[in-house]
């Protein structure tokens, strides 16, 4: 009995401190909270709503980045190049370039956009010779490579893509794959050597309708001209607006449930439409700027395994999405999250791994000693002798905000084996300066600006062997003053 009366005089004072303790508020990272016999009062139920709603919002960000940089694309193709569906965009030069994400000038692309849903199944024709594309999903995920690294392998081939639950089709004559998103991107490259050559045989992919086979009319081709025009996913409320607008009439992938379970309180719901009030609109416009600089972070600040290229050196691999974007395990959120941060499109000839063929994608944002490269500082780079390509090789500046080229008024922002006037060393290397004002000597030398931070990429157009087994290395790139 006596230990029975100790027991409950020691559970009545626990439920006392209990109590007592529940009344006081409660430091946290976003301030004190009040609670009421453990009940939040009205005001701390909202601002941990409001915490809530944020937190899930900057996490959307990172994860929508690949989906929001497709839209982005497309509409610069309907708003500023008046190119419908099915018309292919021609990108020739810095100037075509400087609003896309890390753009190689070297090469010209050609792009197009396609609405399964609203003109049915595409026929792309593929045209033999020195071409490397395909087609990608929403999400910038490649249904299959067309080209040197597709199944043609360059000789040349008709496809055929289907709509998502589209019945099988199996046509003589084509090589039919089946997208999992009504909306498609077209991209290729044009790798001849001549400039010329390359455009031509751009210009004979041909893109249209199933329906259309008897007869297709003519494809049309759009050069970009120069005209001012920019896809960097946005940083404000907009962000979320091209989101709304991308799912209108998309189906929903079941990994992709929960993450527009947490937007549904914010007033994104996929079909519906998209009118956040004050206080979403200022929460989403708040978690963009946010997700903005994580996803920066990400990008130049790698954390996840395998990002660095070589034992010592700041090299990285600027790829490492997996075309179906899952890892053993995981979904890839930052690995995706970091490359469709600054950059568009992948395919299996984008992932470095094909001996011989595709591209390899290096960068970095640190120089030997491990500071951030500035725009006001001066640099060299010693690429040494017989670099493992059977293509090219070269290396393209970009701004670090805005991922564009970086534009100076010497114009050229990239460099390449296939510049003509490209200096070699005696023994074979070549130095390449980067900085605001071309040292006295140097003969290959990018401009930078002065107060603008700045990265690389360094590409290897058909890689080989040297390049696997790390026999050449890249070397970093060094601060002269």
């Amino acid at each position: 009995m006596i230990h029975l009366t100790h027991r409950l005089a020691g559970a009545a004072l626990l439920a006392v401190l209990a109590v007592s303790a529940q009344a006081e508020p409660v430091t946290t990272r976003i301030g004190e909270l009040t609670f009421d016999v453990g009940y939040p009062t009205a005001e701390t139920a909202e601002r941990l709503y409001n915490e809530m709603d944020y937190q899930r919002a900057t996490q959307a960000y990172i994860w929508a980045l690949p989906a929001v940089g497709f839209h982005a694309l497309h509409l610069a193709h309907l708003n500023n190049f008046d190119a419908p569906n099915g018309a292919v965009v021609l990108y020739k030069d810095l100037a075509d370039k400087a609003g896309m994400l890390t753009p190689n000038i070297t090469t010209l692309y050609a792009f197009s956009f396609w609405d399964l849903a609203a003109q049915g199944p595409l026929v792309v024709e593929v045209p033999a010779g020195l071409t490397a594309g395909g087609v990608l999903d929403i999400w910038q995920r490649p249904m299959t490579d067309m080209g040197q690294t597709g199944p043609d392998q360059g000789q040349g081939a008709r496809y055929l893509i289907l709509p998502p639950g589209a019945q099988d089709m199996n046509p003589e004559g084509y090589i039919v794959v089946q997208s999992p998103t009504n909306q498609v991107w077209f991209g290729s490259r044009g790798l001849d050597p001549d400039k010329a050559v390359a455009e031509a045989t751009l210009r004979k992919h041909r893109l249209y309708a199933w329906a259309d086979r008897e007869a297709p009319a003519e494809t049309p081709f759009i050069p970009v001209g120069g005209r001012d025009w920019a896809s960097a996913q946005p940083t404000d409320l907009s962000y979320w607006q091209y989101l709304s607008d991308l799912f209108a009439n998309e189906p929903i992938e079941d990994r992709d449930r929960m993450m527009f379970a947490m937007l549904r309180p914010l007033g994104l719901i996929p079909g519906q439409p998209f009118a956040p009030d004050a206080r979403q609109s200022a929460i989403l416009t708040e978690a963009a700027q946010m997700g903005d600089l994580m996803a920066r972070t990400i990008a130049y600040d790698k954390r996840f395994e395998n990002a660095t290229v070589y034992d010592g050196k700041h090299w990285e691999y600027a790829n490492l999405v997996e075309l179906d974007q899952e890892a053993t395990g995981y979904s890839q959120l930052d690995e995706r999250g970091s490359w469709f941060y600054e950059a568009i499109g992948n395919s299996a000839g984008m992932q470095g791994r094909i001996l011989g063929f595709g591209q390899v994608y290096l960068e970095t944002s640190k120089d030997s000693t491990g500071n951030w490269l500035d725009g006001g500082k001066t640099y060299r780079m010693r690429v040494e002798p017989n670099p493992p390509v059977r293509q090219f090789w070269s290396v393209t500046l970009y701004d670090n905000l805005s991922r564009a080229p970086v534009i100076t008024d010497a114009g050229s922002a990239d460099l390449s084996s296939r510049k003509p006037d490209l200096v070699t060393n005696a023994d074979g290397s070549v130095d390449v300066y980067f900085g605001p004002v071309k040292p006295e000597g140097a003969t290959n030398f990018i401009q930078t600006n002065p107060g603008q931070g700045w990265f690389p990429y360094f590409r290897f157009y058909g890689p080989t062997e040297a390049y696997f087994d790390k026999t050449w290395q890249l070397n970093d790139i060094e601060e002269i003053r």
